[in-house]
């Protein structure tokens, strides 16, 4: 049902005010979105109908609001909407980018080092053998000391005071990408 008022009060730099109607109590809250979008500013002492409805704070204020002659309107003004920020979806790919590449060098830091070992496969016995002719226990104790894997598991063996298993797994040298 449409009311007709006078705008008693009107904060110009807020954008509302308060309407004054005969038939009300007391004065009825109006917001400048429910103006016409005519290009005219609402001015105190102007006639103006309406249709009163419950705000989301269910207080009552004054929408459709129609000047004399004029036509109602329900519109709010658009709002453009400009940022700097990149948005949620611009920032998708450069995170997904980021742990890929995290993962992948996660992957290289914990990949286990390949070792190639070339020569005859000798069983338990025919390594002793060999091993024990060939190297002889000199005071060397580090991997970098070594000149081959078989030299470095002969010194483990049989040689006091080396430094080459940290583990103590009885596999010399394990991080030694030489062997």
């Amino acid at each position: 049902m449409r009311i007709h008022g006078t705008l008693k009060k009107w904060n110009d730099e807020r954008g509302f005010g308060f309407i004054e109607c005969p038939s009300q109590d007391k004065e009825i809250f109006v917001h400048i979105s429910a103006f016409p979008h005519d290009g005219g500013r609402p001015k105190v002492g102007e006639t103006i109908s309406f249709e009163i409805r419950s705000g989301s704070d269910g207080k009552t204020r004054a929408v459709a609001v129609q000047r004399p002659g004029g036509v109602a309107t329900n519109r709010r003004p658009k709002r453009t909407v400009t940022s700097s920020k990149p948005g949620k979806a611009a920032l998708a790919p450069v995170l997904l980018f980021i742990g890929l590449l995290c993962f992948a060098g996660y992957r290289f830091l914990n990949s286990p080092q390949s070792v190639t070992v070339t020569g005859p496969v000798l069983n338990s016995s025919q390594r002793g053998q060999t091993e024990s002719h060939s190297f002889t226990c000199d005071g060397r104790q580090h991997c970098s000391e070594m000149r081959s894997r078989a030299e470095a598991e002969f010194f483990i063996r049989n040689c006091p005071n080396t430094k080459m298993d940290g583990d103590n797994d009885g596999i010399p040298c394990e991080n030694d990408s030489r062997f």
